[in-house]
């Protein structure tokens, strides 16, 4: 049955990113959104668009990407994660449902995301882990790496540590902490933030990783911090290394 009103519904989203071309509809390219929208239609009859606390890139995973979209038709929520999982593939999956308001905004409500980008440090690859981290096959300092990681936390103009096609003229940012941890052959870089630039992230972590190898020293990352020149800061980093692991709203 039909109400008068819509309702808002918050879901939180898991998945493989290896098999889309990101987040974002794209003309004959499978993507998460199009997933979505696509089992959701199935199961409500309702054409819906889904929007998401933001846009990953091709080969980028997430564990808890924060998405909502209006129904005019009244499911419990109570039923919505196995009723929408059903209608899933298998790289993408529902984890979490519930209703907000109706001037929810899973974008512009987001208080803060934690990615984390886990490199696979070893001399010879992974077979098993390929799609799920980087492959660096040479020696990482782990405390020049902290000490960069601690350079880029606080309030800075990010402009030096973004790609060249980002289309914003903010680039002020907020890193609330950066921790860089190593457990046997992994190190992960855990980056919690308010938001982030295109390519932010995977920036960061070539930035981390350059200094750990030694090919960038703190002088030229508060370079890049301070005049925005990108050729300061460090590689871009694959995209199969990257999770978004919560959006905190």
């Amino acid at each position: 049955m039909y109400n008068n009103f819509m309702s808002r519904v918050l879901i939180k989203v898991e998945y493989d990113g290896r098999n889309f071309f990101g987040w974002q509809k794209q003309p004959n390219k499978r993507t998460v959104q199009e997933e979505l929208e696509k089992a959701i239609e199935k199961l409500t009859g309702e054409r819906v668009e889904v929007f998401a606390s933001g846009r990953t890139d091709r080969g980028v995973h997430a564990l808890d990407q924060g998405v909502h979209f209006d129904l005019e038709k009244e499911i419990p929520v109570s039923r919505l994660v196995t009723a929408i999982n059903n209608l899933l593939p298998n790289d993408v999956s529902v984890k979490k449902a519930k209703k907000v308001a109706n001037d929810f905004h899973a974008r512009f409500d987001i208080k803060s995301k934690t990615y984390i980008y886990q490199i696979y440090n070893a001399k010879t690859k992974s077979a098993l882990f390929a799609n799920r981290s980087a492959f660096v096959n040479y020696d990482l300092d782990i405390d020049k790496m902290k000490s960069v990681a601690d350079l880029l936390q606080g309030k800075h103009n990010f402009k030096g540590f973004c790609s060249a096609d980002a289309t914003v003229k903010d680039f002020e940012r907020e890193i609330y902490s950066i921790n860089v941890t190593r457990k046997g052959k992994f190190i992960k870089i855990e980056v919690t933030g308010n938001g982030f630039l295109y390519n932010m992230v995977r920036i960061i972590a070539g930035t981390i990783v350059d200094a750990g190898r030694g090919l960038l020293t703190e002088e030229s990352v508060k370079k890049a911090l301070e005049n925005g020149d990108r050729s300061f800061a460090g590689r871009t980093m694959p995209p199969e290394g990257l999770f978004l692991t919560k959006t905190n709203y």
